[in-house]
């Protein structure tokens, strides 16, 4: 029975959000394929997971019986999370572009799970796990675009995801999610809308491959 680790980020309501919509169009897919399968669901934009803390940073290098009460409250927190990163066969990650960057719920719940000597380092626990990111954007941060250097979405989550955690990284990425909304974006509608089509089929086509993959 395989595991999938789904988490969205978007401050959006469901298909108000082009990556909460991704999202639920792979896990569809997923959930189709692997019908007595377990998914660990958390929306940080509804429930957020608390923000790095001295007491919760310390505690990953201090011996269980030496922490205090404050280092054991906090530390709980980040074993919950990082129990749920390892025990994952597959995760999903909705990233929105939130001001050139990622969402900061996003960015806590990597600070709790980061843990060099565990899943960071040498034998990172979670590593090779297959993990999909839908890294959705208002306009188009592509080579060649005017805010080509802009985008610290894709960058980081690259380090942060595969060279840190040593996870199987791909991207999904639509993009001019704005258009339809923004005026002076009109006429880029139809890249909009070639681009989220293009986005539904990779997540159904990275599902199945998944799924695939996972039952051989």
């Amino acid at each position: 029975m395989v595991t999938l680790l789904h988490i969205d980020s978007s401050v959006l309501p469901g298909e108000a959000s082009s990556s909460r919509s991704v999202t639920a169009a792979f896990r569809k897919t997923w959930e189709e394929q692997h019908p007595e399968g377990t998914v660990i669901y958390r929306d940080l934009a509804a429930d957020p997971v608390p923000h790095m803390t001295a007491a919760a940073w310390s505690a990953g290098y201090t011996a269980p019986a030496e922490r205090t009460p404050e280092q054991s409250v906090a530390f709980a927190v980040r074993e919950t999370l990082m129990e749920e990163l390892e025990q994952a066969d597959a995760i999903l990650i909705s990233a929105p572009m939130h001001n050139f960057s990622i969402p900061s719920t996003l960015k806590a719940w990597l600070d709790n799970v980061l843990l060099l000597g565990r899943t960071a380092g040498e034998t990172p626990s979670a590593e090779g796990t297959p993990t999909v990111v839908v890294a959705s954007r208002g306009g188009s941060y592509a080579p060649g675009t005017p805010r080509e250097g802009f985008d610290f979405v894709q960058n980081y989550l690259e380090a942060a995801l595969k060279r840190t955690l040593g996870l199987d990284l791909d991207f999904i990425v639509p993009e001019l999610t704005m258009a339809p909304r923004n005026p002076a974006m009109s006429e880029l509608i139809p890249l909009y809308a070639a681009s989220r089509e293009r986005a539904f089929e990779d997540a159904t086509a990275k599902a199945m491959e998944l799924a695939k993959r996972l039952a051989a």
